[in-house]
């Protein structure tokens, strides 16, 4: 790995704090696929409403599984992972994700989730410790959107690509 990389995936760790040395793996890649259920995780595929109504507190059924609406422009795949953290794929009708969004105890592997994204974000969120600010990892790009902070025992973050958002479809609902 190139040094200037390795330099900006450590200030990256450092911009959201130590959360990133008790990752839980989860192998969404932005822009990619829908990540194979982890070993110990549970996932369900829900309509967007459903998972707009879990963010915001409203229980879906006893199981928690929803199958999503055949008229949606996309579905979203819930994964909870074993340790409590909930990752929301957002995924077109052709199977291509075009935004994630967590929360839960522990942050989930950034590296995995963004893929190819990952250095984009890590120079990004570079770019702005240089600059002086200070806080959650924040990354407005024209080409990738990600929002990721929170503290120990409450990290929540999203990621989208505003380019592949389907028609009707805003950042905000990437939640």
């Amino acid at each position: 790995m190139p040094s200037r990389l390795r330099r900006a995936v450590l200030q990256a760790s450092i911009a959201v704090p130590s959360s990133l040395f008790f990752m839980i793996p989860a192998h969404a890649v932005l822009g990619g696929n829908p990540m194979q259920t982890p070993e110990g995780a549970t996932s369900s595929t829900v309509s967007p409403a459903v998972a707009r109504a879990a963010v915001q507190g409203s229980s879906t059924s006893s199981t928690g599984q929803t199958t999503s609406s055949t008229s949606a422009s996309y579905s979203v795949i819930q994964t909870t992972l074993s340790s409590g953290t909930v990752v929301r794929e957002y995924v077109t009708q052709s199977g291509t994700v075009f935004g994630i969004a967590w929360s839960g105890p522990l942050m989930p592997n950034l590296t995995d989730l963004l893929g190819d994204y990952f250095p984009q974000f890590a120079s990004g969120v570079q770019a702005a410790r240089a600059a002086g600010v200070r806080g959650p990892g924040v990354v407005e790009q024209s080409g990738l959107v990600v929002h990721a902070g929170g503290h120990m025992g409450a990290f929540t973050g999203q990621a989208y690509l505003p380019q592949a958002l389907p028609s009707g479809v805003a950042g905000s609902d990437i939640q």
